[in-house]
């Protein structure tokens, strides 16, 4: 292999990626990322629709045909066509087109049992299609479908395939794991056949991700001397996918310093409008473009990129049009804290930080994960109500819902070192554990209970579905008014958490007033 390998990359996610169950793009869907693919990632070559296929596949492809010619791009926009004599040639050619992808028969028992033809029937129809393609100033590329089956079980056929082509003007030989069979070590033997035998042709490399190995067999044909790949965005494809390319592109520069024309900045940005696009979501932890890939979660992790960078590769985020974050939840330590504050400008003290930090442990035990949205709140909830001294604690409590019955709560609550306990139904979980509590106040303790005037639930920013219910309780006691606030993931937690806060406040002044 040479030491710094040019590499053509030819995306498909217009064609074999549209061929993922359940996705299919608009024409003017198609138009935004073929402009995207082609400008903004900067790929060599698209792959945009199969010949034939309905109507709207003819005016998609005639829109990206239409715009690509004005910005001179017309010749690295692709169509795949079939060996049927003039009519996907004439198809392809009507829509502005100007580059053929034709699809042979690269194994010899698809020759024999779907074409029902002999190699030289099929040799003699191809250079047919070929030569017409060339006569009407069209540029031609071969696939050899499903050549990783013909090369290992028919090798003969495929040799013979391919020198009875070889010297008709077609500019590519695209080989296909049609059916995602092959193992790195199988490419490397197979590619290095055909190599030898065809030292001076080129060849593309096209996986499928059955056997989930396509991105190790693409760079095993990178090993072998291929010049050209084809992948598709998010690895979109017939079944399990093909090679993504965020993926191979990384592959390629880091480990085998090959070149390409891929502008990594801009991946993830083309990554995120194919999801939407698709309705396929990116996996979480799908390496380069999933959400939490570049997300530190051990807090060891966060202290060592405080230190010399110690947990980091070459896989920079900013590579790609990322940034690292660090994850709040149970395993974070004061360094994960730290880097979120840093992002959102807050300083803390060390004994704040303490507590803090323990909160996002409390609430990692409860909650998988705690957002950088949630975290003001969290500070704010936390540091707001730490100075008062809790001569009030809630030391438990049960409440229930059943259909047909009003909901009850009991609760074991602890006052100046007694405790009582009451039970009590309400109209809501809520309000059968403030009436409860009121209970208590004006039964046992002979005290006024204050009066709950608005009570309002909002969610952090964020807009996640498990985001930390922050709940504002407004009270009326003393003829004069206060809020309190709780955030849990709960919602009647939180509303109890602020309440708490509140009995604490009262009895604050209550022990003032005596």
């Amino acid at each position: 292999m040479n030491e710094n390998p040019r590499i053509e990359i030819m995306d498909t996610t217009l064609r074999d990626g549209e061929q993922t169950s359940g996705v299919s793009f608009v024409p003017h869907e198609k138009l935004m990322i073929a402009r995207l693919l082609l400008e903004e990632l900067r790929v060599d070559r698209i792959e945009v629709a199969s010949a034939r296929v309905s109507e709207g596949e003819f005016n998609a492809v005639r829109m990206i045909c239409d715009w690509a010619a004005r910005k001179n791009l017309l010749s690295r926009v692709e169509v795949l066509g079939f060996v049927d004599g003039k009519t996907s040639v004439d198809w392809i050619y009507n829509t502005g087109c100007r580059v053929i992808n034709l699809l042979t028969k690269g194994s010899e028992k698809h020759c024999t049992f779907q074409l029902k033809k002999t190699l030289q029937e099929h040799l003699a129809d191809i250079r047919q299609t070929v030569a017409y393609a060339i006569d009407k100033g069209m540029d031609v590329n071969v696939y050899l479908e499903d050549w990783s089956n013909g090369i290992k079980d028919s090798p003969d056929y495929v040799f013979g395939l391919v020198d009875g082509l070889k010297d008709t003007g077609i500019r590519r030989f695209m080989l296909p794991d049609t059916l995602g069979i092959l193992n790195p070590l199988q490419v490397i033997e197979f590619m290095r056949k055909m190599k030898k035998r065809y030292p001076d042709l080129h060849f593309d490399f096209h996986a499928h991700n059955d056997y989930d190995l396509a991105v190790s067999n693409v760079l095993a044909a990178v090993l072998s001397g291929v010049r050209g790949l084809h992948t598709t965005i998010n690895g979109l494809g017939e079944r399990a996918g093909n090679a993504p390319l965020a993926s191979v592109q990384a592959i390629l520069k880091d480990h085998f310093h090959a070149i390409t024309n891929i502008d990594e900045s801009r991946l993830n940005e083309v990554s995120r409008l194919v999801e939407s696009y698709s309705g396929v979501s990116i996996p979480a932890n799908k390496p380069i473009v999933g959400e939490s890939v570049f997300t530190q979660v051990a807090g060891v992790h966060a202290d060592g990129d405080n230190k010399n960078n110690l947990y980091c590769n070459d896989l920079l985020p900013e590579r790609f049009g990322r940034v690292r974050e660090y994850a709040l939840g149970k395993n974070s330590g004061k360094a994960n804290i730290r880097k979120n504050l840093e992002s959102l400008g807050l300083e803390l003290d060390e004994d704040s930080m303490r507590k803090v930090t323990q909160r996002i442990i409390e609430l990692g035990d409860r909650k998988e994960q705690v957002t950088q949205d949630d975290l003001p709140y969290i500070i704010s909830d936390v540091l707001k109500h730490d100075c008062i001294n809790n001569k009030v604690k809630l030391l438990s409590y049960f409440v229930t819902l059943a259909k047909g019955l009003k909901p009850m709560a009991t609760l074991s609550i602890e006052i100046d070192g007694q405790v009582y306990q009451e039970s009590s139904s309400g109209d809501g979980q809520y309000d059968a554990f403030v009436r409860a509590l009121r209970k208590i106040y004006k039964e046992a303790l002979h005290r006024k209970f204050p009066m709950l005037t608005n009570y309002a639930v909002s969610i952090p920013p964020g807009g996640r579905t498990d985001a930390f219910v922050q709940t504002v309780i407004t009270w009326s006691y003393e003829d004069r008014e206060f809020r309190t606030r709780g955030l849990d993931a709960d919602q009647t937690e939180a509303a109890i958490k602020a309440t708490m806060k509140m009995l604490n406040l009262i009895e604050d002044e209550y022990e003032k007033s005596k």
